[in-house]
């Protein structure tokens, strides 16, 4: 049965119980279909995710392809899905064709994003009849019902947000209010931050949904510079030390990456957090060992 993420989160509480979620993106070729569809999904179920996202890729261009998985995964295995929705090159026409067509699939969650610039860099540059604000986009989903909507948060604030990250969530719980029924953390490797972060939009914002923490268990040193670098998140001193002693050796990376995902949850969940969304890059052994070593599978 399809369900609300706000509802799973409030029961995942009332039991508590941590809610695990996990997130794709739509594979460019038909061998990655199969990959995701027959090995990943199958194998993450394992551990018994509350639901799943999937991305929308740079400048909205896997509209149709996102679509395509977030439905087949809620007919195919039964698990609640959540479809990225962007501002990118896109209308307010298009974007309620997008919704509706969305609605028609029995699609039920959205993530509203304003979304990068295409190509990941330069300026932002509205589209002519869209949306500027991420907080516009909740505003209309809200308006025409009858889903629940996610909104990104920034621990750090926003690599674009010039004024600083208390400005960035002064405007996310803007968000909140404007609809948005819980918020979806990037990633971050500092639990303080996330901390800081829970608590300033609680008591100083009076925001009361739930903000869960969005982890990725690092795979190899250069993508996770790479990674880190697009979004402004920060590499404490220490992980950063280490993986460069590790170097190119991917293997024990991501080990480490696995140790050091496990310990970060666990610091996590003590200090109250709902849960963990697993940022997986389609491949499922990581977030299996780390919700393995939780005890949580």
């Amino acid at each position: 049965m399809i369900r609300f993420i706000h509802d799973l989160h409030v029961e995942a509480a009332a039991a508590r119980r941590p809610a695990i979620s996990v997130e794709f993106f739509p594979p460019k070729t038909e061998e990655g279909d199969r990959q995701l569809m027959t090995v990943t999904v199958p194998e993450l179920l394992k551990i018994r995710p509350l639901y799943c996202s999937v991305t929308y890729g740079a400048g909205g261009g896997t509209r149709d392809k996102t679509l395509d998985v977030v439905d087949r995964i809620q007919r195919q295995f039964d698990l609640t899905a959540m479809m990225h929705l962007t501002c990118v090159n896109a209308t307010r026409a298009q974007l309620h064709e997008v919704i509706e067509d969305a609605r028609a699939r029995g699609i039920r969650n959205l993530l509203a994003l304003r979304g990068d610039p295409p190509g990941g860099g330069g300026p932002w540059t509205k589209t002519e009849g869209g949306f500027e604000y991420s907080r516009e986009l909740v505003a209309f989903i809200r308006e025409l019902g009858g889903f629940n909507i996610g909104t990104a948060g920034f621990p750090e604030g926003h690599i674009a947000q010039t004024r600083g990250k208390h400005v960035d969530w002064e405007f996310l719980a803007d968000k909140v209010r404007a609809g948005a029924d819980f918020i979806v953390t990037q990633l971050f490797f500092d639990n303080d931050d996330y901390f800081e972060f829970r608590d300033h939009l609680v008591q100083r914002l009076g925001v009361t949904v739930p903000i869960i923490p969005g982890l990725m268990p690092v795979l190899s040193r250069n993508q996770t510079k790479k990674f880190t670098q697009l979004c402004g998140a920060r590499l404490p001193e220490a992980f950063l030390a280490q993986l460069d002693r590790l170097g190119d050796d991917d293997k024990a990376v991501t080990e480490f990456g696995i140790e050091y995902c496990t310990r970060q949850i666990e610091g996590l969940l003590r200090g109250g957090a709902p849960g963990v969304h697993f940022y997986t890059l389609n491949k499922a052994h990581s977030t299996v060992r780390v919700v393995q070593n939780l005890g949580l599978a």
